[in-house]
């Protein structure tokens, strides 16, 4: 499995990405045929600061995507597994 973990707009720490990586091969549990999950960690500044976490995960017979924004990057992590787990779940129903 390779996890590619891009940063925008922000300095993406070593701490994020240990964190991040640990969340996204827990779903290895859910898949057990996972090729490749490029990751994008950006901020946006609009009227207030937002984090937003975007997930492009190939597989084989298929692809998951998720996008969540939270108030901290932890936050936005978190929000993105707990949706590519339930659509890990629901992708592993069908096939």
């Amino acid at each position: 499995m390779d996890i590619t973990i891009s940063g925008q707009h922000f300095e993406l720490t070593p701490a994020i990405r240990t964190y991040a990586e640990e969340k996204l091969t827990k779903l290895a549990h859910h898949l057990d045929n996972i090729m490749s999950i490029h990751v994008v960690l950006k901020v946006e500044q609009t009227r207030s600061v937002s984090h937003i976490a975007h997930a492009d995960i190939h597989v084989k017979g298929g692809a998951l995507n998720a996008k969540a924004e939270a108030g901290d990057m932890y936050s936005a992590i978190d929000l993105l597994v707990e949706k590519l787990n339930q659509q890990a779940r629901k992708f592993k129903e069908k096939h």
